[in-house]
């Protein structure tokens, strides 16, 4: 029951942030009746298990996202100089980066985050690695990608 209350309630929050409609209560009700609708085909759909619904990653998760946005800050100035150079230095690279998270929320967050990070894109995703392209030698830190996947899975509680 607790995980269905956790769900109703971030599709409502998501309802609401997107749709913007506060103060029409027609729009409120078909909004509530949507909510509902979806919530109760997850459930009966038996999706609302604690990969769907990871109630305890929560905390940590708001940590990890400020810490990405600043990697993808940085990343995003390492693609800027690139692409503004008069003679660019691309060396495209292939590399494997260990896979620590453990659940599926946790890898799929991994190389999502890898994904995000401008200049380096998740290709295939493995049960123990995870195969990343990145636009640069730079770009293809080993160490700093495989330390983004340790910080997922301290967030999951298993780093």
């Amino acid at each position: 029951m607790g995980r269905f209350l956790i769900l109703v309630l971030a599709l409502a929050g998501l309802w609401l942030l997107l749709s913007g409609y506060f103060d029409k209560p027609l729009l409120l009700a078909f909004g509530a009746g949507s909510v509902l609708f979806a919530a109760y085909l997850a459930r009966r759909a038996g999706i609302l298990d604690h990969d769907s619904v990871p109630a305890r990653l929560f905390p940590g998760v708001l940590g990890y996202w400020m810490w990405l946005g600043g990697e993808i800050g940085k990343a995003n100035m390492i693609v800027i100089r690139h692409a503004l150079a008069v003679e660019p230095k691309l060396s495209p690279k292939l590399f494997l980066v260990p896979n620590p998270p453990k659940s599926t929320v946790g890898k799929a967050t991994f190389a999502n985050s890898i994904t995000l990070t401008p200049g380096t894109v998740s290709v295939d995703l493995r049960e123990d690695a995870i195969l990343v392209h990145a636009l640069t030698e730079e770009l293809a830190d080993v160490a700093a990608i495989t330390d983004m996947g340790v910080r997922v899975a301290k967030i999951e509680g298993r780093g």
